[in-house]
């Protein structure tokens, strides 16, 4: 049903939301869980994305997790939805407690490996590409920074 609307008006209806779901935030103090996905492909690349909506930056893929919906449930949904990947031996790397507009929230990061070349919809995500992790784009967004910094603590 959504892609019968056109990719401009989708966008702007994208950013409305994103909009009114801060505020809601703010207001309600509830956010719900989230998940983010560290993507590798084999050569030890990691995948990030823009989005058409929000501040301005680079964002692991990811997003809020559906009630009753198990944290890798949603992980393998984010990063299908927003890229067209399926990943490989998907795993939690850990938790991030953080305040998203106001109120509390809790992150499940998760890393897996993609075989697939990243297809944004043009909609939601406007690129999604694979970096090496010693020549990241800027700007990286503090979200992102916060989950590379805890997903290479793990690694060493």
């Amino acid at each position: 049903m959504l892609r019968l609307i056109p990719p401009p008006l989708h966008r702007l209806a994208l950013n409305f939301g994103h909009r009114l779901r801060h505020y809601w935030r703010k207001a309600s103090g509830i956010t719900g869980e989230g998940v983010s996905i560290i993507a590798r492909d084999f050569d030890g690349q990691i995948l990030l994305v823009r989005h058409s909506y929000g501040p301005q930056g680079w964002y692991f893929p990811g997003g809020g997790m559906r009630r009753k919906e198990m944290p890798e449930e949603a992980a393998r949904r984010e990063l299908l939805e927003e890229t067209g990947c399926l990943v490989e031996g998907l795993r939690l790397v850990g938790l991030i407690e953080e305040e998203l507009s106001g109120a509390p929230h809790t992150a499940h990061i998760f890393e897996g490996v993609v075989n697939d070349m990243p297809r944004p919809d043009g909609r939601e995500v406007i690129e999604a590409r694979f970096f090496p992790t010693h020549s990241l784009p800027e700007p990286l967004s503090p979200r992102t920074k916060a989950r590379l910094k805890l997903w290479q603590a793990r690694k060493n």
